[in-house]
């Protein structure tokens, strides 16, 4: 499994690691995040009905970034351990957000003191082969963020950079 980095501007705070893996699949695709450190403080949105939903990266969540390699478009995917996710269609960096169509995203998280698990199964269109990220956000009890990724360009976190996306993946 991949291991994130955390961003250098970032405190260590109570996560130690996360790493994460993706792997395609005939519908789209699945894909692990697991943090290591101490859960209990961290933030994490309570469970809820799964649903698509905006915002979710503003507290605990996972990120998927898919570019078809030589184009300007790619999709993002929000995972939050809630159940709940999002998926967006960008023309270009930050460019023509839109809703991205899905078929479906079924997500699973369990966690102790330790760590945390989360499953993702995604039913999407996504051409290969890809450009993919894969990245977290994990907000701290006292409300500080931890900005993780495989890479990161120059500057602040920014996880619409082609730079994060470290991983090809095709079918």
């Amino acid at each position: 499994m991949p291991a994130l980095m955390l961003h250098r501007a970032c405190d260590l705070g109570p996560i130690r690691a996360i790493t994460a893996t993706i792997s395609p699949t005939p519908q789209g695709c699945e894909a692990e995040f697991r943090l290591d450190g101490r859960i209990s403080a961290i933030i994490l949105p309570p469970p809820a009905v799964p649903q698509r939903m905006d915002n979710l990266w503003q507290t605990t969540c996972f990120e998927i970034f898919w570019q078809p390699i030589g184009g300007a478009y790619y999709r993002e995917f929000n995972l939050s351990p809630s159940g709940c996710w999002a998926a967006y269609d960008f023309d270009s960096f930050r460019e023509g957000m839109r809703d991205a169509p899905v078929g479906a995203i079924s997500l699973s998280c369990s966690h102790d003191d330790a760590g945390l698990v989360l499953r993702a199964s995604i039913a999407a269109d996504l051409t290969s082969p890809a450009q993919v990220a894969l990245n977290a956000i994990v907000e701290h009890t006292g409300g500080d963020k931890q900005f993780w990724a495989l890479a990161f360009p120059p500057g602040p976190p920014e996880f619409h950079s082609e730079a994060n996306r470290q991983l090809i993946v095709e079918r």
